[in-house]
């Protein structure tokens, strides 16, 4: 009978490679160095990251947490073989949910999954959740890099990440504070953020769009305007709530403005927003254009160029927009909220790009 294949030979013949993973794990670490809090504790066997919760700081600390992904825009990042954004994608997407109950973003957790382990790409991709956490003052504290021959092409990968901030407990946000006479003030998007990637991709397989090619109103090839990263809003809405009276935010994510809207306003109010206040931006007209999508379909799908609103009180809200725009967020008035049944009503013409 022959010998039993064992060890790391027998591991590297089915498709894993040991010592590309622990050459990712080395290259990785100045990256997660960056994203360094006070409040971390080493742990030296690595097989968790420990963070100090320092409770004398709060009165009622309430934990929150929140996972995702970055979805179909992955694979838009491996036709275009590009992966220094695509983490602040995942970063953003974790930590933008957590504001939105009031809470400050503490640490994030990754979790990489690939046909095969290519050191310098899965350095590329922390280096990019290091700067969405840098963006968001989080911490990364820990992760996973898993090898997955004969599930995933070797040049496949997926992305999921999971955060946790802190709230006190009597300043949680929600619909519950939000009143009649509230002023609706929008934070501008970077872009599609990481939301409708999959009618995106249809759009250019169908129109038979070059990813590569100059497109002279997008100032740039139209791969690279799709793979802008999502914008980072997390520090920007701690910094507002702490200074204003923000009654409750709204992360603009699958399914549009007016469905993640509706999900931050109490049973007996309306968001009212007007189309007028703004121009959604040129991509998201080069794709309805191409793509031959109506407004509706359009809106059901995309940010068009909202990808944060927050519900403040009506004398807060010029406040509200000088804070912001001393942060370099573009904002503005979108709208207000009167009495309703709980829904958003988007009304009116958006203005020319």
């Amino acid at each position: 009978m022959a010998a039993e294949n064992t060890g790391a030979g027998a591991y590297a013949a089915a498709g894993v490679d040991i010592a590309a993973g622990e050459r990712a794990v080395d290259l990785m670490k100045r990256h997660v160095a960056r994203t360094r809090r006070p409040e971390q504790v080493d742990d030296a066997s690595g097989f968790a990251g420990l963070f100090r919760l320092n409770t004398a700081q709060y009165r009622d600390p309430v934990l929150a947490t929140s996972t995702d992904g970055v979805g179909t825009k992955v694979m838009l990042a491996q036709q275009l073989d590009r992966h220094d954004t695509i983490g602040i994608d995942l970063v953003a997407m974790v930590v933008d949910d957590l504001v939105v109950s009031g809470a400050e973003p503490l640490f994030m957790t990754d979790y990489i999954a690939t046909g095969a382990v290519v050191p310098e790409r899965i350095a590329e991709l922390v280096g990019g959740i290091a700067e969405g956490c840098q963006r968001a003052g989080c911490a990364l504290i820990g992760g996973e890099t898993a090898e997955h021959p004969g599930a995933m092409e070797p040049h496949e990968y997926d992305l999921a990440g999971a955060g946790t901030g802190v709230v006190e407990g009597d300043a949680i946000l929600g619909p519950n504070r939000v009143r009649e006479g509230d002023a609706l003030i929008a934070m501008a998007s970077s872009g599609p953020h990481s939301n409708g990637y999959s009618l995106i991709r249809r759009i250019v397989d169908e129109a038979d769009l070059d990813l590569f090619g100059e497109v002279p109103e997008l100032d740039g090839p139209l791969g690279e305007a799709l793979l802008t990263p999502t914008r980072v809003y997390a520090q920007d809405c701690v910094a507002l709530t702490a200074e204003v009276e923000v009654h409750a935010y709204s992360h603009i994510t699958g399914g549009g403005l007016a469905a993640n809207l509706s999900r931050s306003l109490p049973d007996h109010t309306d968001a009212h927003v007007d189309r007028g206040t703004w121009a959604p931006g040129r991509l998201f007209d080069h794709l309805a254009e191409k793509g031959g999508v109506g407004r509706a379909d359009m809106e059901a799908t995309f940010n068009m160029g909202v990808g944060m609103v927050a519900i403040v009180a009506e004398q807060d809200a010029e406040r509200a927009l000088a804070l912001l725009s001393e942060r370099g967020v573009p904002s503005w008035r979108l709208g207000e909220v009167t009495a309703g049944s709980g829904n958003a009503v988007v009304t009116g013409e958006y203005r020319s790009a």
